[in-house]
């Protein structure tokens, strides 16, 4: 498989919903939440919103049911994306800077599935924490405070 080239990447297909944003926007208690909720609305009348199993997935771990999970991705109508293969060797390398940067962990973290992700499927990426993102995509367009 060759890697992919990003040269004609500008986050315009759509934006990628990061865990957190999704993680405020479903706890009251969040003093995000309304900015969450803002921004969910916001970016979901511009260009559809998706999601991929890693996210789905993390919001599963404390959070609702699947039932109570599909409902409110349903009321924003978040498109449920596969992960391209080719996000694959993205993701890879991105973790290969991670670690000669020092970082400890020895299998690459859900952000960089998902920052691959978007990057492959030439989508933003709407996260309440932008700097993990930036550091290993640059190109990527983010959305976030």
């Amino acid at each position: 498989m060759v890697a992919p080239s990003l040269a004609g990447y500008d986050g315009s297909a759509g934006v990628l919903v990061d865990t957190n944003v999704w993680v405020d926007c479903i706890d009251a208690a969040s003093p995000w939440q309304e900015w969450a909720v803002e921004q969910l609305q916001q970016c979901s009348e511009r260009a559809p919103l998706h999601i991929n199993l890693i996210i789905y997935t993390e919001l599963l771990v404390p959070g609702p049911d699947v039932a109570a999970l599909d409902e409110l991705l349903d009321v924003y109508e978040v498109q449920r994306s596969s992960l391209p293969w080719a996000c694959a060797a993205l993701a890879a390398k991105a973790f290969g800077v991670y670690r000669r940067r020092g970082g400890q962990r020895l299998l690459p973290l859900p952000d960089f599935f998902i920052g691959a992700h978007a990057a492959v499927a030439n989508l933003s990426v709407l996260t309440r924490d932008p700097a993990g993102y930036s550091t290993y995509f640059p190109r990527l367009a983010l959305l976030g405070p």
